[in-house]
């Protein structure tokens, strides 16, 4: 299985924010209702949302950023601009904060948010020249 594991402060937040944004979270419902492992199928990508304390023992350890960094952003394709617009209000409804507005990159018509634990995610569509 193909994945990126990131640190989470609270299980039953980041599954709620995920669902909302209409993610499959498949799994085994764990005592508190959330699947445990905790994964978020992103397009075929497994996202897996570790307990931050577990995360630093996987990590032997290792302290982990705090949600105002990001070691990465974690990007996912959409069909049309509409579509990041669509998403990106979505996303600010479910919980998560907007690093940059939906507009035109010379990449692609994008949107930046963060999710409640501060990870940073980015939708693209293409369809929309950059002005020159």
């Amino acid at each position: 299985m193909k994945s990126i594991a990131l640190p989470i402060a609270d299980r039953e937040r980041s599954y709620r924010f995920y669902r909302a944004l209409g993610m499959d979270t498949p799994g085994a419902e764990a005592e508190d209702g959330v699947p445990e492992p905790l994964v978020v199928d992103v397009h075929g990508f497994a996202v897996i949302l570790v307990p931050t304390e577990g995360f630093r023992y996987v990590l032997n350890g290792r302290p982990i950023s705090p949600p105002s960094a990001s070691e990465c952003i974690l990007t996912i394709e959409l069909t049309e601009p509409s579509d990041v617009d669509s998403w990106h209000r979505t996303v600010l409804t479910a919980g998560g904060t907007s690093i940059s507005a939906p507009a035109v990159r010379p990449w692609g018509y994008t949107a930046v948010v963060t999710d409640p634990d501060g990870h940073a995610w980015e939708a693209t569509a293409p369809g929309i020249e950059h002005p020159v």
